[in-house]
């Protein structure tokens, strides 16, 4: 299974979450740094389109961990909902286009 690790404690507002997603996925350089570019990278995992780092195979999921989730929620707490509820749109997506969802959140 492939991982990416987020940094709960260092994300403290929209440009961390955005350094730390930058980093953790291997976005490429023309990332946009809205939750908009963040959902469409992530919506090409299994394709060819070299938006992030990781290339899945068809059943395989990305784990998407979320270490000190709980001092993300705390500094954060909107931008913690919705990086949880993009989660379930992208595999929304995925499913919608007859795949098995990406994504798996892991808060420690």
């Amino acid at each position: 299974m492939a991982v990416a690790e987020l940094n709960g404690a260092a994300i403290v507002d929209q440009a961390s979450f955005h350094a730390q997603s930058r980093a953790a996925f291997g976005f490429p350089a023309s990332y946009a740094n809205s939750i908009d570019a963040w959902v469409d990278c992530l919506s090409y995992l299994r394709d060819d389109e070299n938006m992030t780092s990781f290339q899945l195979a068809p059943d395989e999921v990305l784990e998407i961990v979320l270490r000190d989730a709980a001092a993300m929620k705390a500094a954060v707490p909107d931008l913690f909902e919705e990086l949880a509820f993009c989660i379930g749109g992208i595999n929304e997506r995925y499913e919608d286009y007859g795949e098995t969802p990406a994504l798996k959140l892991v808060l420690r």
